[in-house]
């Protein structure tokens, strides 16, 4: 690193420039701004989807704004008229509505003030003339008269009041350029608008329609950005609704609960012209509207983001770029020394989970920035350094990490997960919890047994339990078809069972247990003891090779922290694993095929002769590593 502090980092002042490893996405972005295109943006969560958004309501060509109005139908109250005028102008008229009606309102004041003065004095004429009588009754008419016209009044004065007055649907006023409204999560009367019940529908005290109108966020959105993310969560009707206004450019609106006097009410047209970025993981695809999914395909862009980039230093300085851009928009955190630069780009080589590249999940990444800089902010130093973030990554675990380690620590106590000696039919597999943005590793011990199937001529049951999922099923199914191509003289009289223990609050899914559960059945069935201070993970295929799988370096920190002397990873994964260096006292051995983990996993004494006949590459020889620089 060429600065000692991220504060010697200019931080750019537009966003689609301070976008990190996006270069494709924020290309298209520019280019759908220009043109005013839709974007769909798919990929993982954290990877700058909503950037994007703001950023193309940023590069939108400053066009004229408008405010919307909607107004009273004279001829039908349930058909409110829609207006749009020159931005800033709709509150003015609003306002100078509600002035007139006010002046009607002082106005009618003194005429009923005058009139009540008059009907309390006629009494005391009337005494003079016509006696008491007539005076009295002339003072209970007055009263009578009085009362009625302060009634009739206030009515009109309410009713003139309302329907007089224009409200303000959409309001730019404040809004210097292309609106960003953000819809996620939106209900149908959020995304589309509304209008509100009326439980007094009658006898003049109810409200007049226009003013029970609300507008949805593509009529906030008219001439800028809607951004939807995980757009598939929209039903059905909303899909529909929204792809209308994306073609007509206008939508009326209208009560969306049919229980609702709203539901009679149904505007005018009013304008949404906006460019839609819809976001999501790749099931968003599979469950968009397929209408939906076309217009947005033939009228703009798909972009599937990246969520890792090459470790370059050209891309490590795009990292500490990222971290001075968190210090500034944070506002009370310091800046980062160069060497706690460094410690965030290791933690970045670690969660990309392939060895040569750095995460692009910086959302995640960004926490851990924010926690290290509030611990030094507690310590009133002027700088982040190196201890700081090395201390926060203890204090910004994700929950996944967290519950791995009490279930670690509760199997260990009691004795579920065993680090010592020798057992036939018992290994401890290694896997991961949580998801791919957000994962720990766990130790999982898996037990297996055969038993003799007896002179039934029926078809020998091999069965796995423990919660599984489809995928690890299907993976216990091909273990079967090795073991028994292989030994199929010595299984075929035999029952197999496989059992991942302690399981049912978690489940298992994923085919890297595999190599783990064949290992297990192998062992039951030659009683082969196998050692329980090893861990394993990895792929099998159907022909004996041993297949990469993902969450390599959580597996192997699960391992370190169980307090297993080894573990056996797939050769392919042999550079993903990034230890802390107190972490890295662990014997690690890579193997290509099944065959090359039995030196390593039986006890050397137990190892038949029937075992050494099968031909097969030469083992990869196990190694300490160390953690990476």
């Amino acid at each position: 690193m060429t600065f000692k502090t991220t504060a010697e980092l200019e931080v750019p002042k537009s966003i689609v420039q301070q976008i990190i490893g996006q270069d494709n996405a924020a290309d298209i972005i520019r280019k759908a701004a220009r043109q005013r295109r839709h974007v769909a943006l798919i990929g993982l969560p954290g990877t700058g989807k909503s950037m994007l958004g703001q950023a193309l309501a940023e590069l939108l060509p400053k066009s004229k704004l408008v405010d919307t109005l909607v107004l009273p139908n004279p001829i039908d109250e349930n058909q409110p008229v829609i207006r749009t005028v020159v931005s800033g102008e709709g509150s003015k008229l609003a306002e100078k509505a509600k002035l007139a009606t006010l002046s009607w309102g002082r106005n009618q004041q003194f005429i009923f003030l005058g009139l009540s003065v008059f009907a309390m004095m006629m009494p005391w004429y009337i005494r003079g003339v016509y006696g008491d009588i007539m005076a009295a009754a002339s003072l209970i008419a007055g009263m009578l008269f009085v009362g009625t016209l302060a009634l009739a009044m206030g009515f009109a004065f309410r009713r003139n009041n309302k329907i007089i007055e224009p409200k303000v649907l959409v309001d730019n006023a404040k809004q210097e350029k292309a609106p960003f409204v953000d819809a996620t999560g939106a209900h149908a009367g959020a995304l589309l608008g509304d209008v509100l019940h009326d439980p007094l529908q009658s006898g003049g005290l109810g409200t007049p329609a226009h003013l029970r109108v609300q507008s949805g966020a593509i009529h906030r959105a008219h001439s800028g950005v809607l951004f939807i993310d995980e757009i598939s969560t929209l039903d059905a009707h909303s899909q529909q609704e929204l792809l209308s206004a994306m073609q007509e450019k206008k939508y009326p609106i209208t009560g969306q609960s049919e229980k609702s006097s709203g539901a009679m009410v149904r505007t005018s047209a009013v304008p949404c012209d906006f460019v839609l970025v819809a976001a999501g993981n790749t099931e968003t695809v599979q469950k968009m509207h397929p209408a939906l999914r076309s217009r947005i395909r033939g009228y703009g862009y798909e972009v599937y983001m990246n969520d890792t980039i090459p470790d370059t230093p050209e891309n490590r300085h795009k990292i500490a770029r990222f971290v001075a851009q968190e210090v500034v928009k944070d506002g009370k955190i310091p800046h980062f020394t160069s060497a706690a630069v460094e410690e965030i780009i290791k933690e970045s080589r670690k969660r990309a989970g392939s060895k040569g590249k750095l995460t692009l999940v910086l959302r995640d990444l960004g926490g851990l920035v924010r926690a290290a800089g509030d611990l030094a902010q507690e310590e009133g130093v002027k700088v982040v350094d190196a201890a700081h973030v090395l201390k926060a990554k203890n204090l910004a675990r994700t929950l996944e990490q967290q519950i791995a380690d009490k279930y670690i620590e509760k199997r260990k106590e009691y004795e579920v997960i065993r680090t010592t000696g020798a057992a036939i039919g018992r290994v401890n597999g290694l896997a991961v919890v949580g998801t791919q943005t957000a994962s720990a590793g766990i130790v999982m011990p898996i037990e297996a047994e055969v038993t003799p199937a007896g002179t039934s001529t029926e078809k020998r049951k091999f069965v796995a339990t423990g919660k599984l999922g489809q995928i690890a099923k299907e993976a216990i199914t091909n273990v079967s078809v090795i073991i028994k191509k292989r030994f199929g003289q010595d299984i075929k009289n035999y029952e197999t069972y496989v059992q991942f223990l302690q399981t049912a609050d978690s489940g298992v899914e994923g085919d890297s247990a595999s190599v783990a559960v064949a290992i297990a059945i192998l062992s039951a069935l030659k009683g082969l003891p196998i050692r329980q201070d090893t861990g394993i993970t990895g792929s099998l295929s159907v022909r004996g090779e041993i297949l990469p799988v993902g969450g390599v370096t959580q597996k192997v920190e699960a391992a370190v922290d169980a307090g297993l002397k080894q573990v056996i990873i797939p050769a392919a994964n042999e550079n993903d694993v990034i230890l802390a260096k107190n972490k890295s006292k662990i014997k690690i051995i890579t193997v290509k095929r099944f065959e090359d983990a039995f030196s390593h996993v039986f006890t050397k004494e137990f190892i038949p002769k029937s075992l050494n006949k099968i031909k097969h590459p030469q083992s990869f020889l196990g190694r300490n590593y160390s953690a990476s620089a």
